[in-house]
Order: C-alpha cells, then sequence, then structure tokens
C-alpha cells in the first residue's frame, strides 16, 4: 500500500520533469477573468463565451484522447473538458499543459485554462479546453474526507480541514457575518469603532488571570488585555459619547468548548444611558444579528431550544438564588455554598472567597435555564465596575442575558463615582494579594480619568462565544486556527529534508 512518502516522491519527480520541461510550477501571474459561480449561476449569458477560470484540482478522469478535470475555486467547481480533436486552436506555448500531460497533474494542484463555456455529452456545463496551465504544483495529496476525522489532526492542519469539510470554511464566512451585522448594528445607531491597545500596565475590567508579556524598549512587564473596559470608558472620560471595540483579548485560562485563551470581544459604551436603556437596546442587538447570520430567531443550545423571538423577562439575582437553593446572598453561609457545590460535583478550591462561592452556585442554575432572560440586580460584591441600585445598594444595576443554560453578555450602569471605585478597587486588590489570580487590580490611572470626570453611561460586552453557541459548536470548531499545544512530527521534518536533498540542482551542507 502507497505511503505519504511514496505519494510524495512520485509528485516531486513530477515537479522535476516539469521544471527540466521549462514549465515554471510556480508563476506568480494568473489570467483569471471569471469565477466559476458567475458561469454556473448565468450560463445563458456566458455560453459560447471565451473564458479562463482558475482553482483547485478536486478530481481527474483521463481515456485516452478524452479527459474530464474538475477544479474548485472559492466560488464553486466546474469540468473542464478536454479532447484531441476539440475544434480550438493549438497551443503554441510549450509550457502550456495538453490532454497528453496530464500525467503530470494530481489532485490538489491549481491550474487555469482558458476555453469556451459549454456543455459536455451528458449536459453538464463545462469549460471546453484543450491546454492547462499550471500554477501550482502540490507535494502532498488532500486527504479524503473520511480519512481526516481525528480532531486534532484537523485543529493542527486546518487549510486542510477547510478544503476536506468545507462546512468548516461556510462556518467561519458567517463568522465574519456575525461580527459584520455587529458592527452595521452599532454604526446605524451611532457608535464609533475605536481600536484600544492590547498591551497593558494594568489591566482590569474583568474576572480573568492575565497574559503577561516584557517590552524590551521600556524594559517593563505588560499584560495583554483581558477586556476592552476601562481602555473605552477613558474614551467617554475624553469627550466621545458612543464607542465601542471589536477585537481579540486574551484570558490565560482552561481551553474548552464555550472557553479560548485568546478570542475575539465586543464591548460598547453609550454616555447618558442606563442598564434600563441598555436592556432594550441589546436585546434588539442580538435578534438583529441573529437574522443577518442565520435567518432565524430559533436555536437549540447546549440541549435547549431557544426561541429569542419575544420580549424577555427579567429576573432578579437573588431571587433565583432564594428560590433554587435557600441561598440569601446578601447574608450567605460559605459552608452552605460549599454544601451546594459539591453536592452537585463542583471542585471547591479552599482558597475561593464567599463570592466566587456564589458565583459557583449561581452557575449551576444558569446551566438548567433555556431562557431566554435577563438576569438582573446582582449583588455587589459580584460587580466591582457597576452603579448601585439607588432603591436597594447592596445590588447593582447588571444585567446578563441568559440562553441556552449560558451568559451570552454583560452589561451594567457604569460606576463614575471615583471614590467608591477606588474603594472597590482596593477591596479587590485585597482578594488578589490573597492569592485570587482573577480579582481586579487597582487601576490609580482609571480613578484619576473618574475624578475628572465621566458622564453617566451604560456598557455592554460580548464575546464570539455567542456565535458558537448559536452555531451549536465548540469555540475550537468555530475558529480558523485553535490554540493546540505545540507539536512538530519528526516524520514531517524529515520528509522536507528529503525533498530539499532531492530537488535538481540543490546542495546540501
Amino acid at each position: 500500500m502507497a505511503t505519504l512518502h511514496d505519494y510524495r516522491n512520485e509528485r516531486l519527480r513530477k515537479l522535476a520533469e516539469l521544471k527540466e520541461r521549462g514549465i515554471n510550477p510556480y508563476p506568480s501571474k494568473s489570467y483569471r477573468d471569471t469565477k466559476i459561480d458567475n458561469i454556473l449561476t448565468q450560463y445563458d449569458q456566458q455560453a459560447g463565451r471565451t473564458v479562463t477560470v482558475a482553482g483547485r484540482i478536486i478530481a481527474i478522469r483521463s481515456f485516452g484522447k478524452l479527459a474530464f478535470i474538475k477544479i474548485r475555486d472559492y466560488s464553486g467547481e466546474i469540468q473542464i473538458f478536454m479532447k484531441a480533436d476539440h475544434d480550438l486552436p493549438t497551443p503554441t506555448d510549450p509550457t502550456l499543459l495538453t490532454i497528453d500531460d496530464l500525467k503530470l497533474l494530481d489532485t490538489g494542484d491549481f491550474i487555469e485554462t482558458t476555453g469556451l463555456v459549454g456543455k459536455s455529452s451528458s449536459d453538464e456545463i463545462s469549460i471546453l479546453s484543450n491546454s492547462i496551465r499550471l500554477l501550482t504544483k502540490t507535494l502532498r495529496p488532500l486527504p479524503g474526507r473520511d480519512g481526516f476525522t481525528n480532531k486534532e489532526e484537523r485543529y493542527r492542519r486546518r487549510y486542510v480541514d477547510m478544503n476536506v469539510n468545507p462546512e468548516v470554511r461556510e462556518r467561519l464566512v458567517r463568522r465574519s457575518k456575525f461580527w459584520q451585522a455587529t458592527r452595521d448594528f452599532m454604526n446605524h445607531h451611532g457608535f464609533i469603532e475605536i481600536n484600544i491597545p492590547v498591551l497593558e500596565h494594568t489591566t482590569g475590567g474583568a474576572d480573568a488571570k492575565p497574559f503577561t508579556t516584557h517590552i524590551n524598549a521600556l524594559d517593563e512587564h505588560l499584560y495583554l488585555r483581558i477586556s476592552h473596559e476601562l481602555p473605552l470608558k477613558r474614551l467617554l472620560g475624553g469627550g466621545f459619547e458612543k464607542v465601542y471595540d471589536i477585537g481579540p483579548r486574551f484570558r490565560n485560562e482552561g481551553i474548552g468548548d464555550e472557553h479560548l485563551p485568546e478570542h475575539i470581544a465586543f464591548e460598547a459604551y453609550a454616555a447618558y444611558e442606563n442598564y434600563e436603556d441598555g436592556i432594550k437596546f441589546y436585546e434588539q442587538m442580538i435578534k438583529s444579528v441573529c437574522l443577518a447570520t442565520w435567518g432565524t430567531l430559533q436555536f437549540k443550545i447546549n440541549g435547549h431550544d431557544v426561541d429569542l423571538d419575544c420580549t424577555w423577562p427579567q429576573i432578579k439575582y437573588a431571587d433565583l438564588l432564594k428560590e433554587k437553593f435557600n441561598v440569601d446572598v446578601f447574608n450567605p453561609d460559605p459552608e452552605q455554598l460549599k454544601k451546594i457545590l459539591r453536592d452537585h460535583q463542583v471542585e471547591v478550591a479552599n482558597h475561593l472567597s464567599t463570592p466566587r462561592l456564589i458565583d459557583r452556585v449561581w452557575k449551576i442554575i444558569r446551566k438548567t435555564s433555556a431562557g431566554p432572560f435577563w438576569l438582573i440586580e446582582e449583588p455587589l460584591a459580584l460587580s466591582p465596575l457597576a452603579k448601585t441600585s439607588p432603591t436597594n445598594p447592596q445590588v447593582t444595576e447588571r444585567f446578563h442575558p441568559i440562553i441556552g443554560g449560558t451568559e451570552m453578555g454583560n452589561g451594567f450602569s457604569e460606576l463614575n463615582d471615583p471614590l467608591d471605585q477606588l474603594q472597590r478597587f482596593k477591596e479587590q486588590q485585597a482578594l488578589r494579594d490573597q492569592g485570587d489570580e482573577e480579582a481586579h487590580m487597582l487601576d490609580q490611572d482609571f480613578v484619576e480619568m473618574l475624578e475628572y470626570g465621566m458622564p453617566p453611561a451604560c456598557g455592554w460586552g460580548n464575546s464570539e462565544r455567542n456565535f458558537w453557541l448559536f452555531e451549536g459548536v465548540p469555540g475550537r470548531e468555530a475558529v480558523p486556527f485553535p490554540l493546540m499545544k505545540k507539536a512538530t512530527p519528526k516524520k514531517s521534518k524529515q520528509e522536507t529534508n528529503q525533498a530539499i536533498k532531492k530537488e535538481p540542482g540543490k546542495q546540501t551542507t
């Protein structure tokens, strides 16, 4: 049975023969003037025209003086019909391949051809041609769909995965639509997109462990941002009224179906608005983005049937925990919380603060909640950047959309009292000093900005996790190149080295 090594050696032999004949197997110029989809969807207008198409070979069938080559570009697939006695001009360019040269081509190669748009005897739309121009000679055959199902292999060679499993590429197109629909909605409502720094001296805006790095120019340690929040709110202090940013954020935590250390996130801030305004606005936005991306408001998420086509009810955080577990979030009993967690097989670390225990108990409830509904009035201890409620100082004006057993966003009336903010930062820093690596850092510069003045505002954020959930796939299935533990197979290195040695004219040392 032929191995990858055998196939590769045979392709290297063909590469050498092409070069000996003066054919450049990797030219820089393509003369394509027509995309395949234009021919397939506008055949009546294209029939009889001379066109130049290009793409990757996905099948070759040769029968002596008759051959069929199927190629694929981004827009579609089409057949090239080659026949020795086609009534077409004989190619005079020696670098073009004729029907007698097809043995030098393989599936996976990129080619272009110039010919007439027509149909084969079986009535299939085809390009009638008598010559092929090679654009890229491939050295490795693409695997068959059935033979390329191992997740680790698919994630490591995503470029192969996209060829073998076209739905992966289609999913990435929807991912692009998801973010474009978000931008369109925000721009339509008067928001301005402003990209803010990724590198920070002090990171904050979320409960997450940051990545650290070092900048040689300043000889200082920096953090990769875990949130867009604090720089965007500085813009409100600078006079902007509606701002947002879409870009990567980094959280040094585990890799799972709903968590990736690096992912795209969206945050927005609107001056002179509060959480009540935000609830109405972002319910609109989520529905608008879903319709633009998937054309529906009905989804299956984490085993839940979800229908977004309604006005989402609002449920208070304290009421839910009281109803489900008889927990008083304003006078919590840490031992009661730990017992609840253990009873539900949730690991309880010794260093967890009481607010962290409450949050983990809430997550048990969340997983069983289909939604959609808005979770409101989160306790003050869990929301260090949100404004307190004027009717109950123990809770904040914070809101989460609960959809399919998960939180699909986070928003609140932004805290703009510098003294209150400083006190909360100090409390968070104390937790951090006690070993809570996800607690907020004390950001003195942000407090100073608040002392200069920031208008009342509503903030909101969601990540591409929303896309993964609506799409119904784990996070690593929905990003182009998921992070993997580094691994370079020795066999791959050996094959590459052998290829260098075998190419004519190459000298090795």
